[in-house]
């Protein structure tokens, strides 16, 4: 049975989706940009790292929804406005994600949802 997932704290999805869907055992976390935490309309932090960090903190809440944590995340796909900040991106997901890390994609794009610089998506299993 699929269900959609709310997180506490976090607002409501910006389009036609939900924050992160039920499948099974499979949960869904639709992509996250690092959103202001006392103004949803903002962006959090104006560095890679400091979005990396933040967006990692929204799935983390996601997961929680469903008594899952990072730990139980076994894909993720990173979306950089610059490939250049993957080693600053990369700085944070690796103290964030531990061995055994997630299966991952790294892509470019020329532009991210409220002017990001990084959204992250993943798939975590429970």
């Amino acid at each position: 049975m699929k269900y959609a997932i709310n997180g506490l704290g976090i607002p409501e999805a910006m389009g036609p989706y939900s924050q992160g869907t039920t499948a099974g055992r499979l949960v869904f976390a639709s992509g996250q940009v690092a959103y202001d935490k006392d103004d949803p309309t903002k962006l959090w932090g104006t560095t890679v790292a400091e979005q990396t960090e933040r967006t990692i903190d929204i799935i983390e809440t996601i997961l929680a929804e469903v008594d899952c944590t990072l730990a139980d995340v076994a894909q993720t796909t990173v979306y950089l406005l610059n490939i250049a900040d993957i080693e600053e991106m990369n700085e944070v997901y690796a103290r964030r994600f531990l061995q055994p890390a997630p299966a991952r994609a790294v892509v470019a794009v020329s532009g991210l949802p409220m002017g990001a610089l990084v959204e992250m998506d993943c798939v975590a299993c429970r």
